[in-house]
């Protein structure tokens, strides 16, 4: 079994090689990936590193640009009814799945109803869809009981669960139960042979794919050019190794390197470091909303004025200013629906005295809170130990109980009290992108037991989600974003923590790296 001292002793031997071998070697990219991938269906989890493994893989109808607009992709054009209740999506010419089966609208139609049982963005196409039908092999049809103009965004966008394209038959595969064979019409295919659990996942380009013809790459948008013959994800969850390997050349790329290690990097003259994803990673205190303390919105509410963003962001990014941002609410800071309503509770001197008046006022009584705090990942376990701290000076009765992030995850799924394994919060963080609107914003839902793990039960925040989505133009949109901002202060399903900003590194042999994601396509080696 290959293990990360064998995945080094290889990058190393290969920059010892001949000139024949580098220059095979410039065509296969070594990447440390944030972690290794756990689980390779992107529909059944919406876990980024499957999302980020599914974007190599798998095609998508519709992309997601710079813009953040969607954009063509699979599909050839579109046409509309005047009324915007029927859509006909015309697949364009020299699709194939890895397999070397040509792609059908039926392998769509069949993705599309799985993709849509999994991602709350998807739910509120397929609420909104009367029929989803097939009208020859280049063509499917969506017949909708409202006008839903949203359609391509759903189709196309990067937030939550991808929706990815694959064969019917595996489409047609339970949505809450993994598939194992990974079929795509991507750039590049997956090899299951060369899998090592734990630590290495590898690609190859898939001879068969035809980009886009035109336009400009651009996030998931335009065309998808696959420069590289091999991909090797080599995960090495050991910070300093991980830096050692990129810096001697043995790897290429590190996608999440450590904020404390960022500074040494970036004055690496080899190297080049940046940010993918312009919009940010917004961190929450997630309460569980059905066991007390929690369950009370006077106590979640009393708790606003104990939030110091600028002490979470510290802990998480140091005190370089930009890495992270304070006074964000709970959109993130890149949204065109950000604003300040309501944000003034987050704001000016904390005062814990007011804090715990304010929780005895709501009739906190001292009941001990669980606390979970992530120890594996040192931006969740910043925000957690802040964050615990926080709870403590209020006068919460906190059980910080520290585990790795896989248990954090495993755990938060029980909605038992606490004395029978349950818990009261834990911390996490989301990429700003999955926190641009009301559509893919899980921590704003507010449909209870049916939600996201701390199950928020607020009516007014589901009604004005629905509202949103049936709003003709942007300016409706943001004026119900501030509604929702502003019922979001009062129903608390969470307490946003600030913004940070993940760098990335490569080096300086590697060119052509989109924005965005860890996206393959586009990307470049030299020998």
């Amino acid at each position: 079994m290959m293990n990360r001292r064998t995945l080094l002793a290889t990058g190393a031997a290969v920059l010892a090689a001949p000139h024949v071998a580098r220059s095979q070697a410039s065509k296969t990219l070594k990447f440390i990936p944030q972690i290794d991938v756990p689980l390779l269906d992107p529909i059944v989890t919406s876990a980024y590193i499957s999302r980020n493994h599914g974007f190599v893989v798998f095609d998508t109808l519709f992309g997601q640009d710079g813009a953040f607009k969607a954009q063509p992709q699979m599909v050839d054009g579109f046409t509309t009814e005047p009324d915007g209740k029927t859509w006909r999506l015309v697949l364009r010419d020299g699709l194939k799945f890895h397999d070397g089966t040509p792609v059908l609208a039926r392998d769509c139609v069949a993705s599309v109803n799985r993709w849509g049982k999994r991602d709350a963005f998807g739910q509120a196409l397929m609420a909104a869809t009367d029929e989803l039908s097939v009208a020859d092999d280049k063509t499917l049809v969506f017949r909708l009981k409202r006008p839903f103009p949203l359609l391509p965004d759903a189709l196309g966008k990067v937030a939550g669960v991808m929706c990815a394209i694959m064969p019917e038959r595996l489409a047609n595969t339970d949505p809450f139960k993994p598939i194992t064979e990974m079929v795509g019409s991507g750039p590049f295919r997956y090899i299951a042979a060369e899998r090592v659990s734990g630590a290495l996942s590898v690609y190859t380009r898939f001879e068969g794919y035809v980009p886009r013809p035109g336009g400009t790459p651009s996030w998931t948008a335009g065309p998808k050019i696959a420069y590289l013959d091999r991909i090797e994800w080599g995960a090495i969850p050991d910070p300093a190794t991980a830096m050692a390997a990129l810096k001697q050349g043995q790897v290429d790329w590190w996608q999440e390197p450590s904020l404390d290690l960022f500074p040494v990097l970036r004055k690496d003259g080899a190297l080049t470091t940046d940010t993918l994803d312009p919009t940010g990673l917004p961190g929450m205190v997630r309460f569980n909303h059905l066991q007390p303390p929690f369950d009370n919105p006077a106590i979640r509410r009393a708790l606003l004025g104990a939030v110091n963003q600028a002490d979470f962001m510290q802990a998480v990014a140091g005190t370089d200013r930009s890495l992270w941002k304070n006074d964000v609410g709970f959109f993130a800071a890149a949204s065109p629906l950000a604003s300040n309503a309501g944000v003034s509770v987050l704001q000016g001197k904390r005062d814990m005295a007011r804090v715990k008046a304010d929780l005895a006022a709501a009739g906190y009584k001292g009941e001990r809170a669980v606390v979970m705090v992530a120890t594996d990942l040192p931006a969740l376990q910043a925000l957690g130990e802040v964050g615990a701290d926080m709870l403590k000076q209020a006068g919460i009765n906190v059980d910080v109980q520290s585990t790795d992030w896989g248990s954090v995850i495993q755990r938060r799924a029980s909605r038992a009290p606490v004395d029978k394994g349950g818990w009261s919060v834990f911390f996490t963080s989301f990429f700003g992108v999955d926190q641009f609107t009301p559509a893919t914003h899980l921590g704003l839902r507010g449909n209870g037991e049916a939600g996201w793990f701390g199950w928020c039960s607020s009516p007014q925040l589901e009604q004005l989600r629905d509202a949103w989505f049936q709003a003709p133009d942007m300016a409706t949109q943001k004026a119900i974003a501030v509604q929702i901002q502003e019922q979001a202060f009062q129903d608390v399903p969470y307490l946003p923590t600030g913004e940070y900003y993940q760098p990335t590194a490569y080096r300086k042999t590697v060119s052509g790296v989109l924005k965005g994601l860890p996206l393959m396509w586009n990307v470049k080696k030299e020998a």
